[in-house]
């Protein structure tokens, strides 16, 4: 029945968010203020620019704008990807699963250049037929239009697709495309409202044997 899988990249199958999470804080700490899980959780999906008008808004900087909040944070962001970034239990075994079997795709709100060293780094070259960071949409998560371009350069369905998410605005981003959406909460996103999915399941090995089934 269904023909690909549409995976997020970061929390799902990369441990980026505990990367994020440590240099959010540093940087709310440097300018004096401090960040909460609330902003945090608004953060979670966005692309980088809309992300960062969130930190930069809500914790009220001044000083900088979103952009050279973005910049700065992918200064830090890819010395940390290059020497701390692991992959996350599941991720290598699912891929393996369904390699050559079902059309997969990567559609994530991190910008190009963090993509590519992530992939890189972790051996996941020539595994994805499409990869879809947030250089080249308008609109991030939960807005449906990363995933509505991903499912387009497939050439598919969005029923034809299985869309594989660790966050509440990713997972509705999905939902919104009108793909089957398998949520894999994290101990970050373990709290978010995930009522808009189809499935959820505790792990990446839990998802493979449902998509399995499916």
């Amino acid at each position: 029945m269904y023909q690909a899988i549409i995976f997020d990249l970061d929390g799902l199958l990369i441990d980026s968010e505990t990367i994020y999470r440590r240099i959010s804080y540093k940087m709310a700490a440097d300018f004096g203020k401090q960040l909460h899980d609330g902003i945090w959780v608004k953060q979670m999906g966005r692309s980088p620019i809309e992300s960062l008008a969130i930190f930069k808004e809500d914790l009220g900087i001044t000083t900088h704008t979103a952009q050279e909040l973005v910049d700065e944070r992918n200064v830090l962001l890819l010395d940390a990807f290059r020497n701390d970034l692991q992959i996350l239990p599941g991720a290598m075994e699912i891929i393996h699963a369904f390699h050559g079997r079902m059309r997969m795709a990567i559609a994530t709100g991190s910008p190009r250049k963090l993509m590519e060293v992530a992939i890189a780094q972790l051996g996941l070259t020539g595994y994805f037929e499409y990869l879809l960071p947030s250089d080249h949409i308008t609109a991030g998560k939960p807005d449906p239009e990363i995933y509505t371009k991903t499912i387009q350069a497939l050439g598919l369905n969005p029923g034809d697709c299985i869309v594989l998410e660790d966050s509440s605005n990713g997972a509705l981003s999905g939902h919104l495309a009108g793909c089957c959406v398998i949520a894999v909460p994290s101990e970050y996103t373990c709290n978010q409202d995930f009522s808009f999915a189809d499935h959820i399941v505790k792990d990446l090995f839990q998802a493979r044997l449902l998509i399995e089934e499916l």
